[in-house]
């Protein structure tokens, strides 16, 4: 990203190691852990990112909302980052920064465990190194966009694209105008601000790629597992269908 090329991610929503393990090694760059839309607990994130630590992925975890603990809790088992969901305004966007600093930069309580394992100077990395990213899903967010950005220890802005669309009442609608527009005033303001623009649940990569977004995330465990398991099912069936018992 400080080179400015794009990184491919995947999310991961199966709270098993050896799926977080499989993920790990599938030569993406950054694997999103997710715990909003998912049952996954802390026992579970922590045991994948441990199956993940032999590969090159980043580790990174989606909390469930903007809170000061469920980010700590994140951070303190060794997230690279956090993808902090519905930054609507500034003030959310400034408390998201202050969740993820330790003093004076911000509020975050200090109690590491994997994170500082082998870092004696973990207080100055995290500071320094710990990735944020706000998600973009409402017309509000786009409304306040430019201010919502402008807070300094942002990284990156995301967009949710299905909860996007259903705030603008065209939900599911990706290749829609009002959609597109949307997109371009997200990207438009991260360059603004020198911020990467991000895009979860990628429909096309090399056309929001050709639009600014370098921060892709091209789908999930569950569904890469459901769309393999129904093609196997489906061929498996179109053979018995046509041999001659």
């Amino acid at each position: 990203m400080s080179e400015g090329k794009a990184a491919i991610g995947t999310t991961l929503t199966i709270g098993h190691a050896e799926t977080a393990e499989l993920v790990g090694h599938a030569n993406f760059d950054w694997v999103l852990i997710d715990t909003e839309h998912t049952p996954m607990g802390y026992e579970s994130v922590q045991l994948c990112m441990q199956a993940m630590s032999f590969s090159r992925a980043v580790p990174l975890v989606r909390v469930a909302w903007n809170d000061l603990v469920l980010i700590k809790r994140a951070l303190d088992i060794g997230a690279y980052g956090v993808i902090v969901p519905w930054v609507n305004s500034k003030d959310d966007a400034m408390r998201a920064v202050k969740a993820v600093r330790y003093s004076p930069a911000g509020l975050r309580g200090y109690g590491p465990r994997r994170a500082a394992i082998n870092d004696p100077d973990y207080v100055e990395t995290a500071n320094s190194e710990i990735y944020l990213g706000v998600q973009i899903e409402t017309q509000a967010a786009i409304d306040s966009i430019d201010e919502i950005l402008s807070v300094e220890g942002i990284d990156a802005a995301l967009v949710g694209p299905w909860d996007l669309s259903l705030s603008l009442g065209i939900i599911g609608q990706l290749d829609s105008p009002k959609f597109n527009v949307a997109m371009e005033k997200i990207v438009s303001a991260c360059k603004r601000h020198n911020l990467v623009a991000g895009m979860l649940a990628v429909d096309d990569v090399k056309r929001r790629l050709d639009q600014g977004f370098r921060l892709l995330n091209v789908g999930t465990d569950y569904f890469f597992l459901r769309n393999a398991v129904n093609s196997a099912a489906a061929s498996a069936r179109k053979i018995f269908a046509e041999y001659k018992f």
